[in-house]
């Protein structure tokens, strides 16, 4: 049973170093869970969308939930799915303060990234566009 789940946080450190950190361990850890995803980042705001086994995907939305490193946790969205949308990657990243500011404001009042304003679904169609865009970056 395949599931994706879509979450939003803030991090507690922004310095790059933390966040390759944070991609780093994900790249690793996801690989060996059968997990692959997405994550956007921009102003401290973290959006993240991860694929996997309903049971490898529940338990990392638990260890990011007490993750010292995210604080305001939010789930935003989750399905069953019948395949990956974002197979390709163990965890592709995209910088969204290198991204054309249309491309957000077209999804928000705002030409920032703000999950906590929108639906869980104008977020999935975000992350959707961006892959459609090759604006995502990272191993696979």
């Amino acid at each position: 049973m395949l599931v994706r789940l879509l979450y939003a946080s803030r991090a507690v450190d922004t310095s790059p170093e933390a966040i390759e950190a944070i991609l780093a361990q994900s790249r690793t850890h996801n690989t060996t869970c059968g997990i692959t995803g997405i994550l956007c980042y921009g102003a401290g705001t973290f959006l993240q969308a991860i694929e996997g086994g309903r049971m490898a995907i529940s338990e990392l939305y638990g260890h990011i939930q007490r993750d010292a490193r995210h604080k305001d946790v939010v789930l935003l969205h989750y399905e069953e799915i019948s395949e990956r949308r974002f197979g390709g990657w163990t965890m592709g990243q995209v910088n969204l303060s290198k991204l054309n500011a249309s491309t957000l404001l077209k999804y928000s009042e705002k030409p920032e990234l703000n999950p906590y304003a929108v639906s869980g679904k104008v977020s999935l169609a975000l992350l959707e566009e961006l892959m459609a865009t090759a604006a995502i970056v990272g191993r696979h």
